[in-house]
């Protein structure tokens, strides 16, 4: 999966400027492509992999449902046998090769295409975008590079537990499309308990770099909004009775995904509001300390502002000072100034500058 670093920007190759529609563009460093197929029905299943595309064609129609996913983006020449074998369309291509796309659905006449992302975590957030094209028996998914979070899609069709076994290819991509947003909620509890302890560490100043982690935990948050609240609008749209390509009796199941999304919106936003009110704690705990040093500072200054006055007042020698020739004028003088300073600090202690003295506060 694509993984989002902290202070660093991912590139990505994009068609160049006035390039026609349905131009692929390859990225070069992306892992060739692996080609599986399963195919099932109630009774039956086969799960194999193929070398070429050119395989493909004998493994259709043999099986109610067959699902061929494609792992890697790094071999244009089988994008295009795949692309040309099933009849798909230009844009498509163009859509699934140019990563990233927004999560969306476009309705062809012989498929339906859906683009969704699936995300997780490793050293960071990592997305991925997954495309889905649905045709009569067949469903084709592709996907960045190897490694997904469909394993238990795939365990439910080699065991035969639940519908999936028993359901036509709209229920696989339900399947596929719910498994996706499942997979959001163990990433989202972990971004929960990430802020959880940032908080302490923000609270009680236990570590330097606290404020670096709430920002990058922000960030994070950022791409995932960006990622998933497209995808409510996907689940919107398959929901629409007047797709031909996703059955009533698949519709139900599509509404529970959408109601998942819903809840994993509300999760991201309500995450993302508390990074902003740790960030806003963090900067009001840096202005109190600033406060707490600048009063000490003034309070330090506003003391030593009468001494001062004395000392500069009996250091100019003037000749016909008063006191200039007393013996006793030093320590008095001192006395003086320390008699200043105590009057000074009880008169800030009475009026709850330095700690809570009994005194008026304001």
């Amino acid at each position: 999966m694509a993984s989002t670093k902290r202070g660093k920007r991912q590139r990505h190759r994009r068609p160049r400027p006035g390039a026609p529609p349905g131009t692929l563009v390859v990225d070069p460093s992306a892992p060739p492509a692996r080609i599986t197929v399963i195919r099932y029905g109630p009774e039956d299943i086969d799960e194999q992999e193929v070398d070429a595309a050119a395989a493909l064609p004998e493994l259709l129609g043999k099986s109610p449902v067959v699902w061929i996913n494609i792992d890697g983006l790094g071999d244009e020449t089988v994008l295009r046998q795949v692309g040309d074998l099933f009849d798909l369309h230009g844009l498509v291509l163009e859509d699934i090769t140019n990563v990233p796309q927004r999560a969306k659905v476009e309705q062809y006449d012989q498929a339906l295409f859906v683009v969704t992302h699936m995300v997780s975590l490793g050293e960071g957030l990592q997305t991925e975008q997954l495309s889905i094209v649905l045709k009569r028996g067949v469903v084709l998914t592709f996907q960045e590079r190897p490694g997904d979070c469909l394993d238990p899609v795939r365990e439910r069709i080699r065991k035969g537990i639940g519908k999936v076994r028993g359901g036509t290819t709209d229920y696989l991509v339900y399947a596929i499309l719910d498994a996706v947003t499942d997979h959001c909620f163990p990433v989202l509890e972990e971004y929960g308990e990430r802020l959880e302890t940032l908080e302490n560490e923000v609270v009680t100043g236990a570590q330097a770099d606290a404020v670096w982690k709430v920002r990058e935990t922000k960030r994070d948050l950022l791409t995932l909004r960006r990622v998933l609240w497209p995808q409510r609008d996907v689940f919107n749209w398959l929901m629409r009775e007047d797709c031909p390509f996703i059955e009533a009796e698949t519709r139900p199941y599509l509404r529970d995904c959408y109601d998942h999304a819903t809840r994993i919106i509300d999760a991201v936003e309500t995450h993302r509001e508390m990074a902003s009110d740790l960030l806003a704690a963090h900067l009001a705990a840096v202005s109190n300390q600033m406060n707490a040093v600048m009063k000490v500072l003034a309070i330090i200054a506003t003391i030593f502002i009468p001494i001062t006055f004395i000392a500069g007042v009996y250091g100019m020698n003037f000749e016909k000072m008063p006191e200039l020739k007393w013996s006793g004028g030093y320590p008095c003088v001192l006395a003086v100034m320390a008699l200043v300073t105590m009057c000074m600090i009880v008169y800030f202690w009475r009026k709850g500058w330095l700690g809570s003295g009994p005194g008026v506060r304001s």
